[in-house]
């Protein structure tokens, strides 16, 4: 009789100790940390944490100081870096860009109604009298039957297209992911069509509603010198001129053209709709000058104890914008929230599991990578140059962007649908009494414009999700509002900064406590998780695993 109750005995011990373990590591995560972190990683010290600059070096101290501190081991042949070779552009276009018609002329002010900037590494690059092609979303999907380059030559011309893609304001999932941005909705991808196409500029009709940022988020971005990874080609293979135009500036050159640009909108929709030539002549010129360096990735790990190979990788961006134009008298541009909280909230579950007792079965990775604001660079880097095979990578669970709020009711997962990482929050959330919900904002494409995506587009399920929408004590609005009011008055600007009067980490800490528990169950798994039907990275992993 004893010998058959002391299997389940042993069994009970195993399982107690085993949450025991668990819960004694997660209680490691706390307010009282992560405040510490963000008010010294968001400080003046480090001067807005822009690559190439002293708040570079700073940052990367930091970061290797606290891995030590934690217990984490060097992840590249023993060392914390990752280097990462970029090239530093800057440049300056003329005052005024200028457009002649058949019977009128228009020049439009750099800043005011423009924006132009280029990738290729020349001393100056010239667009003179190219014809104007309006190109309508300038997307080519032959999953969606979609071509608007269709039956044009747009080579040596300029190339106008809109903002997103054609299913936005719809709810018609069967067309393009209805009002949820595709990748073909990104300016990424419409820069990278044209160049395709053989266009020699390319300019994107700003709104706000459908980009998701409001106009000074491009112009801040457009007018500071821009990070790229270094080229074989010296990216001639670009268009020599990327750039934006504001709603109002393209309506007014439209006009003249004897176009009507909201008429043009909703014909762009139509799966008929063709490309035309707008009777118009673009000239713009800009000077540029660039240097070549190296930034860092920042890695620690926790090598498994079974299965050291397998990888699970959590990652919060290091970099933000360094100094800059002035605002009210400040011009240092802290990122506190965009990327300090979330550095806590990573460095704080990297507590977590080196306060684990016994070592999960499966490696585990901290990357801080390098560039994220200039394009996702430091990610994108790490996944065509990773440290552990892309097959034997678990996951990628990423953050960026946690509001200082306090606790939210809700986990909005962004890029709702994508991979199987989705199944443990709604198995888990429960045990932190939250609940999952969808991005209400699915246009804005948010799910291409972090880290994570660096992974989904090497075939690694990626998750990205955080409390947002549902404040615990406040309710929908009250965070709605909240959300708005910081991306209005803070998002990328020198406002970004630890504020001691309204700031709490509640929340961020319930955050931590729910992705460990979720990256605690995949690294003692022996499981996979993998995209789901309909993701566009479903079949890149497949060829991975096909090939393994």
């Amino acid at each position: 009789m004893k010998k058959h109750l002391l299997f389940p005995f042993i069994l009970s011990v195993v399982l107690f100790g085993s949450c025991s373990d668990y819960k004694q590591a997660e209680s490691t995560i706390n307010e009282e940390d992560m405040t510490m972190i963000v008010k010294e990683f968001g400080s003046d010290e480090f001067q807005g944490r822009k690559p190439f600059t002293i708040g570079e070096e700073k940052t990367v101290e930091y970061l290797e100081r606290e891995y030590k501190r934690i217990g984490l081991e060097p992840a590249n042949n023993g060392s914390y870096i990752q280097e990462v070779p970029m090239v530093e552009v800057t440049n300056i276009p003329d005052d005024r860009m200028k457009v002649k018609m058949y019977n009128a002329s228009i020049e439009i002010n750099y800043k005011d109604d423009f924006v132009a900037f280029s990738k290729q590494l020349k001393d100056e690059i010239s667009v003179r009298n190219s014809d104007m092609i309006f190109a309508g979303y300038g997307i080519v999907a032959p999953e969606y039957n979609w071509n608007d380059y269709a039956g044009i030559d747009v080579k040596g011309k300029t190339v106008v297209v809109l903002v997103n893609d054609p299913g936005f304001g719809t709810e018609n999932r069967d067309f393009f992911k209805g009002n949820e941005m595709t990748y073909y909705g990104r300016w990424t991808y419409k820069y990278e069509e044209a160049a395709r196409q053989g266009a020699k500029a390319v300019l994107i009709i700003h709104e706000t509603e459908p980009a998701g940022y409001p106009w000074n988020v491009v112009l801040n971005g457009a007018i500071i010198p821009k990070l790229y990874l270094q080229p074989e080609d010296d990216y001639l293979s670009r268009c020599a001129i990327e750039g934006w135009l504001t709603q109002n500036a393209a309506q007014e050159l439209f006009s003249l053209a004897g176009f009507n640009l909201d008429e043009l909108k909703k014909q762009a929709k139509n799966p008929g709709f063709k490309a035309f030539r707008m009777k118009s002549r673009m000239t713009l010129n800009i000077k540029s000058s660039h240097k070549f360096a190296k930034s860092k990735n920042v890695i620690g790990i926790l090598p498994g104890k079974e299965r050291k190979d397998e990888v699970i990788i959590y990652s919060s961006h290091w970099d933000h914008l360094g100094i800059g134009a002035p605002l009210n008298g400040d011009s240092i541009y802290n990122g506190a929230v965009d990327n300090g909280t979330t550095t806590a909230w990573m460095l704080e579950i990297a507590e977590a599991f080196a306060n684990l007792k016994k070592r999960p079965a499966r490696t585990i990775m901290f990357l801080s990578p390098t560039a994220e604001e200039q394009g996702l660079l430091g990610s994108y880097y790490y996944a065509i140059h990773p440290l552990f095979p892309l097959n034997k990578t678990v996951a990628n669970i990423n953050n960026d962007l946690m509001l200082p709020y306090g606790p939210y009711k809700d986990v909005m997962i962004t890029g709702y649908g994508q991979s199987e990482l989705e199944d443990y929050v709604v198995k888990f959330a429960p045990e932190y009494d939250r609940y999952v919900l969808p991005d209400p904002n699915p246009h804005t494409g948010m799910y291409y414009r972090a880290d994570h995506f660096s992974f989904a587009r090497v075939g690694v399920p990626a998750l990205f999700a955080r409390g947002n929408c549902d404040h615990r004590e406040h309710g929908k609005e009250w965070a709605l509002k909240k959300e708005k009011d910081w991306i209005q008055f803070n998002y990328h600007k020198p406002t970004d900064q630890y504020d001691p009067e309204t700031w709490t980490f509640e929340g961020i800490v319930e955050d931590a406590r729910l992705f460990f528990r979720i990256g605690y169950e995949l690294s003692n798994e022996e499981t996979f998780p993998q995209w789901k039907e309909g993701s566009e990275f479903k079949e890149i992993r497949e060829k991975q695993f096909a090939n393994n």
